[in-house]
C-alpha cells in the first residue's frame, strides 16, 4: 500500500509535475533497520548500488549497511562521492584497466575478480599503486559453481551453475592460486559467488551453504587460510503480490546457523532490489481512456522509458488508483468501470505496457496512478531519451 506521505504528495502534484518518482526515505530506513536486526551480528551487509544508486537512497541506507557493492568505474566514482568513507567492493565482469587503477586510487577495499585476465590486470595496477605507498589489495575470486537443476528452481535469473560469462569455473579458480604470492601485491581473502536471483529464504540459505562449504574445502585443500565468503544477493521479490516481502527472519536464522558451522569465515551478502524496491513509487496521470476491440486502454503520461521494469521482467507493475474528481472539460469524461484495463505509456511501440488487463473498479482520464515497487531497477535501467519526452521529477520524502 502507498504510504501516507507519498499519497499526499502524489495528489498535490500538478499535471505538469508528472510523471514523478517519489521515494519514502523514512520507510526505507525503517525497513533497512529491520533487515539488519534480522541478520546475525557478524554477517556483513553490502548494498548493491546498481539497484538504485540515487544519492539520497545510498545515504539513507548508510547507517544500516556495512558497505556498498559497485559494478563499474562509474559506480565507484558515484558511490564514493555520495557516501564518502564507506567500504566498497568492486564486482562485475569486464572491468577495464583504467577502472581498476582508478578504483585503487579511490581506495576500494575489495575486488571481486571474474577471470585470470582480470586478475593479472589488477596485479599490475596494484603493483604500481604499491610503489606509491599502498599494497596488499584484497581479492575475492568469483566462482561459478556447478549446480543441479533443483538448486535453481524458482530463480528469476541464473548467473551461474551452468556455462556463464560470470566468474571462474572451479578448476580456473585453482589455476589462479599460484598468482597470489607472499611478495605479490594481491591478497586472496576469499570467494565470491552470485549464482541466481529471485530465490526465497530457504533456497538462499541452501545456496549460501553450498558456497561456504566449497570455500572451506578449497581453503583446506590448498592451505589458503581464507577468511571471507560473499554469497551474493538476489533475494526474491514478488511483483504479483506487493504486500509479500522476503522472509528476512527465516533467512537470518539460517545464516546464523551457517555462521556457526563456519566460525573462521566472515559471511557477506549484497542485496539490492530486496532492500529498496518498496520505497519508491512512479506517479503519473491518465491522459486518455479508450476502448479498442472490446478492451479498455489507459494512456498515461510517461511509460516504460521511465519505468522499464515491467518490460524487462515481463510482469504487471502493481499500482493504485488515486481518484481525481475534478473534471472541467465540456465533454464526457472517458472512463472504464468494473472491467480489465491495460495501462500503456506514450511511446510509439506496442511494448510500452506497464500493466496488462488488470481489473479496476473505476479509472478515468485525469485520475492519478501510483505504481508501487519502483524503488529498484526502475529509472536507472530505462531508455530515458527515446522519443524525447520530458524526464520525470524526483522527490525524496524524509518525514
Amino acid at each position: 500500500m502507498i504510504t501516507t506521505p507519498v499519497e499526499t504528495l502524489a495528489t498535490a502534484l500538478t499535471g505538469d509535475d508528472l510523471p514523478a518518482y517519489v521515494y519514502d526515505l523514512a520507510a526505507l530506513r525503517t525497513y533497512a533497520q529491520a533487515v539488519r536486526a534480522a541478520l546475525p551480528p557478524g554477517l556483513e551487509l553490502y548494498y548493491a548500488a546498481k539497484a538504485n544508486p540515487a544519492p539520497p537512497v545510498l545515504q539513507a541506507l548508510a547507517p544500516h549497511v556495512t558497505g556498498y557493492e559497485v559494478a563499474s568505474g562509474g559506480e565507484v566514482e558515484h558511490v564514493r562521492a555520495a557516501v564518502p568513507g564507506m567500504p566498497l567492493a568492486f564486482g562485475g565482469p569486464g572491468k577495464t584497466e583504467g577502472e581498476l587503477r582508478r578504483a585503487l586510487t579511490l581506495g576500494v577495499e575489495r575486488f571481486h575478480v571474474e577471470s585470470e585476465q582480470e586478475l593479472r590486470l589488477l596485479a599490475e595496477a596494484a603493483e604500481d599503486a604499491r610503489t606509491s605507498g599502498t599494497g596488499g589489495t584484497a581479492v575475492l575470486l568469483r566462482v561459478n559453481l556447478p549446480l543441479d537443476g533443483a538448486a535453481l528452481d524458482g530463480a528469476a535469473l541464473s548467473m551461474g551453475g551452468r556455462p556463464s560469462p560470470f566468474g571462474l569455473d572451479p578448476e580456473a579458480v585453482e589455476r589462479c592460486l599460484p598468482l597470489f604470492t607472499r611478495e605479490g601485491p594481491l591478497r586472496l581473502r576469499g570467494i565470491h559467488a552470485h549464482l541466481a536471483s529471485g530465490l526465497d529464504a530457504p533456497a538462499q540459505v541452501a545456496m549460501a551453504a553450498r558456497i561456504a562449504d566449497w570455500t572451506r574445502k578449497l581453503s583446506e585443500r590448498h592451505g589458503l587460510g581464507l577468511t571471507e565468503v560473499n554469497v551474493g544477493g538476489g533475494m526474491g521479490v514478488d511483483y504479483a503480490h506487493p504486500d509479500r516481502r522476503f522472509d528476512w527472519a527465516a533467512y537470518g536464522a539460517g545464516m546464523a546457523d551457517l555462521a556457526l558451522r563456519h566460525p573462521d569465515l566472515t559471511l557477506r551478502i549484497e542485496p539490492g532490489r530486496a532492500l529498496t524496491v518498496h520505497c519508491g513509487w512512479y506517479v503519473t496521470e491518465v491522459l486518455d481512456l479508450k476502448h479498442s476491440g472490446g478492451e479498455a486502454f489507459a494512456v498515461l503520461r510517461g511509460g516504460t522509458h521511465h519505468l522499464r521494469t515491467p518490460t524487462t521482467k515481463q510482469h504487471d507493475q502493481p499500482f493504485q488508483v488515486l481518484p481525481v474528481d475534478t473534471w472541467t472539460r465540456p465533454w464526457a469524461r472517458p472512463a472504464a468501470r468494473e472491467e480489465p484495463v491495460t495501462l500503456v505509456g506514450q511511446l510509439c511501440t506496442p511494448k510500452d505496457v506497464l500493466a496488462r488487463r488488470v481489473p479496476v473498479g473505476a479509472l478515468r482520464a485525469g485520475d492519478r496512478v501510483a505504481f508501487a515497487m519502483a524503488g529498484a531497477y526502475a529509472w536507472n535501467i530505462s531508455h530515458h531519451d527515446f522519443l524525447m519526452h520530458p524526464k520525470p521529477g524526483f522527490h525524496y520524502l524524509d518525514e
